[in-house]
C-alpha cells in the first residue's frame, strides 16, 4: 500500500467517524416514543405518588455536571402545571433501576402520562421548549381518553 491509498483509507475512516458521531449527538437530545407496555411503580423509586397528569422522571447521578440545571428546568415546569411531577432518582446506589430503565448517561428523562406509562425519553440535556411541547402532548393524550 502506496503513501497515497493509506492517505485516503485513513481519510475516509475519519469522515464515516465523524458521521456517526455528528449523527448520534444530534440524536441525543431528541424526544424518543416509548413503547407503552411498562407503568412505573412509584414506591420501586421511593415516591409516594406519580402526577395525576404526568410525572418529569429524571434520572441523575452525584457526579453529573449538567443534572442539576435539568432538574431546576423540569422543577419549573412542574410547579407551573396542575398535576404535574418532578421525580429525581439518583442512581449513585441504584443500578438496579439504571439497568431496568435502560439508563445509559445522565440526565436521562422520562415523561411520564397520568397512568405511569412512559411515553417519551430524552437522554442528555433537553431543551426547555422540547420538554413543554412534549408534555402538553402527553396531557393533552392523556385528557382526550
Amino acid at each position: 500500500m502506496n503513501l497515497t491509498d493509506a492517505a485516503l483509507v485513513l481519510a475516509a475512516l475519519l469522515a464515516a467517524t465523524l458521521g456517526i458521531g455528528l449523527y448520534l449527538r444530534w440524536q441525543q437530545n431528541r424526544p424518543r416514543r416509548q413503547d407503552p407496555s411498562e407503568v412505573v411503580d412509584p414506591q420501586r423509586l421511593g415516591a409516594e405518588a406519580l402526577g395525576e397528569r404526568a410525572t418529569l422522571l429524571q434520572f441523575s447521578t452525584e457526579m453529573c455536571a449538567r443534572c442539576p440545571g435539568v432538574h431546576r428546568t423540569l422543577a419549573e415546569i412542574a410547579d407551573d402545571r396542575d398535576g404535574v411531577v418532578h421525580l429525581d432518582i439518583d442512581l449513585t446506589h441504584r443500578p438496579d433501576i439504571a439497568t431496568h430503565f435502560h439508563v445509559l448517561q445522565t440526565p436521562t428523562t422520562l415523561i411520564l402520562d397520568g397512568d405511569g406509562v412512559i411515553q417519551t425519553r430524552f437522554g442528555g440535556t433537553p431543551r426547555r421548549d422540547v420538554i413543554e411541547l412534549e408534555l402538553a402532548r402527553v396531557t393533552a393524550v392523556g385528557a382526550a381518553v
